[in-house]
């Protein structure tokens, strides 16, 4: 994937006044998320995020964005606007940082707080400037306007960016819940009167484009949550994200009515909620908190746990309780609440977990099952209204898989917004804006960056597609030992395999074809150790393909004498 868009060339030299848009991830994905904006010369980033790997992609931890088209213009990064502290918006910060250290990062207080609290972790002391909604600075020659927005963590921004060339206004995650658990509020006053002003690009999530009607209020949640802790008598687990500060209060608030004691699971859990509780987005009632292994020594039924691990994540700690792997033992009566939403691709890792803790004994609520979660993303009856607010003169949809950047764009072209100036672009897309016009104007390598251990960017595809031929059909190993000057077999062949279900033995009927064919090659004068592996690779892999369907990894070692 090291150049998603072949069709397009390399763009050309921005035009004088121009603004140049540059998606590196977020486009066609759940994740990722990083935009690029070029004037004068100058770059304004907004958003640097990571994506968590499929099955098809084993051993990676993360996917960073590819830095790669402006790894050599750092020194014109102005700042990094973050518009909430979720991973796919901040994840990949740490890993720019290391590019460069002294970007300034600009962004709310509690946004700032918790990039702070993981940049630690990486030996890093970022320069960051705090703003709040209404607040208008500049970085550069990019004039930028904050406005919040309201999501599943709290002060979350939505970022006007005025430059020469028009308006932009990037809406990051958001959703217009009208009756907000701390009653923050989408600003769409600011909204309709930066479509009064106008709006040349909206660059607008596109999450939930395919959903109808509009978002479920936070608050219709906690009746749901105090009906579960009053009908359950043994232990209560609750897994959300770290990051939920929201959701973690409705638990807190219901365990304080029912006379349970909370204990934090999971490193990140911890660390957040501490984060939110000393800034005072988390309200935490004197004598409720217990260490989880407090917790562990109490009655069942005088206990709730609040825990990582709602997407199925595999070292997190509801994981390991399902696979019986942590020190938190689940019992039969326990009560699993998943109060969060299933992100694309994780489906078959959370009910993984959902089975594992059912038959442990474990009742697990979903929001499937009840209404434990609602989404913070807007549906399509809320991206029109902001559609209708705004009257952007040209549209991107940003942050969704094609499906949800298709079903977005047609949102745009029901409120008006000409098909022409509607661009459904991918991670690379270069757009410019240019004279009110958003137009694409070519593209630049945009690849994954795997993380994978310690290492950045040293796994390929090529070597995933051999960690998956591993996998799912085994190695078959051929050691041959050669005579250095002839070519001549001297010793073996000897085959051994693993993981590929054919026991060593079968290979007995392929032994006496690799060493006909090494005896002709040796006779055409074929002495090169290369040429000989090839050789025994094609026979190897072609005997098993005949007679048992499978395509294993082929390793021939040929060892010169």
């Amino acid at each position: 994937m090291s150049q998603p868009h072949p069709e397009l060339t390399p763009p050309a030299a921005l035009p004088p006044g121009g603004l140049r848009i540059t998606c590196l991830g977020g486009l066609g994905e759940i994740g990722r998320n990083m935009t690029v904006f070029e004037h004068a010369g100058r770059l304004l980033i907004v958003d640097c995020g990571v994506l968590f790997p499929d099955s098809d992609q084993p051993g990676v931890d993360l996917i960073l964005p590819d830095f790669e088209s402006i790894e050599d213009r750092l020194g014109q990064v102005e700042a990094v606007v973050i518009t909430h502290a979720h991973e796919d918006h901040i994840g990949a910060i740490p890993y720019l940082l290391r590019e460069r250290a002294g970007i300034p990062l600009a962004g709310s207080r509690l946004t700032l707080a918790l990039v702070r609290s993981k940049l630690a972790e990486y030996r890093l002391d970022p320069v960051t400037i705090e703003v709040a909604e209404k607040d208008r600075c500049s970085f550069g020659p990019f004039d930028c306007e904050f406005l919040s927005v309201n999501h599943s963590i709290p002060d979350a921004l939505a970022v006007a960016i005025r430059t020469p060339a028009g308006l932009v206004l990037h809406t990051g995650d958001f959703k217009l819940d009208q009756l907000p658990l701390d009653g923050r509020l989408t600003d769409m006053a600011g909204f309709a009167r930066l479509g009064g002003e106008g709006v040349d690009l909206l660059m607008s999530d596109s999450t939930n484009a395919e959903v109808p009607g509009i978002v479920t209020s936070e608050r219709e949640i906690a009746p749901v949550l105090d009906e579960i802790f009053a009908s359950t008598k043994q232990r209560i687990i609750v897994a959300c994200f770290a990051s939920h500060v929201h959701r973690v209060q409705q638990v807190l608030d219901a365990a304080q009515a029912h006379d349970r004691k909370v204990a934090f699971v999971g490193r990140s859990m911890v660390r957040n909620m501490g984060v939110a509780r000393d800034l005072g987005y988390l309200r935490v009632p004197g004598g409720l908190l217990i260490d989880w292994r407090e917790a562990d020594e109490m009655p069942p039924g005088d206990v709730v746990l609040i825990s990582t691990g709602s997407q199925g994540e595999p070292m997190s700690a509801l994981s390991r309780m399902a696979s019986r792997d942590h020190p938190i033992r689940i019992a039969p009566g326990d009560t699993v609440i998943l109060a969060s939403s299933l992100i694309p691709g994780n489906e078959t890792a959370v009910y993984r977990v959902i089975n594992g803790l059912t038959r442990l004994g474990a009742r697990v609520v979903h929001q499937g099952s009840a209404l434990v979660h609602v989404s913070g993303h807007a549906p399509a009856g809320e991206l029109l209204y902001v559609l209708n607010l705004t009257k952007p003169r040209n549209f991107i949809p940003v942050h969704g898989e094609w499906r949800h950047l298709r079903a977005h764009a047609r949102l745009a072209a029901l409120t008006g917004v000409p098909d022409a100036n509607i661009v459904i672009a991918e991670d690379g897309v270069v757009v410019d804006l240019v004279d009110g016009q958003a137009k694409v104007a070519g593209a630049v390598p945009c690849g994954y960056v795997y993380v994978d251990g310690l290492t950045v960017g040293e796994v390929t595809e090529s070597q995933l597609k051999d960690r998956r031929i591993l996998g799912d059909e085994g190695f078959v190993s051929v050691i041959i030992v050669v005579d250095a000057s002839s070519g001549k077999m001297v010793a073996g062949p000897e085959i051994h395999a693993r993981g590929s279900g054919i026991d060593d033995a079968a290979f007995s009927d392929v032994l006496p074809k690799i060493a006909d064919a090494l005896a002709m090659a040796a006779a055409e004068g074929i002495v090169d150790t290369r040429q000989i592996s090839q050789l025994a690779r094609r026979i190897v892999g072609r005997w098993v393909s005949e007679n048992y369907r499978r395509r294993p990894m082929i390793i021939p070692l040929v060892i010169e004498v």
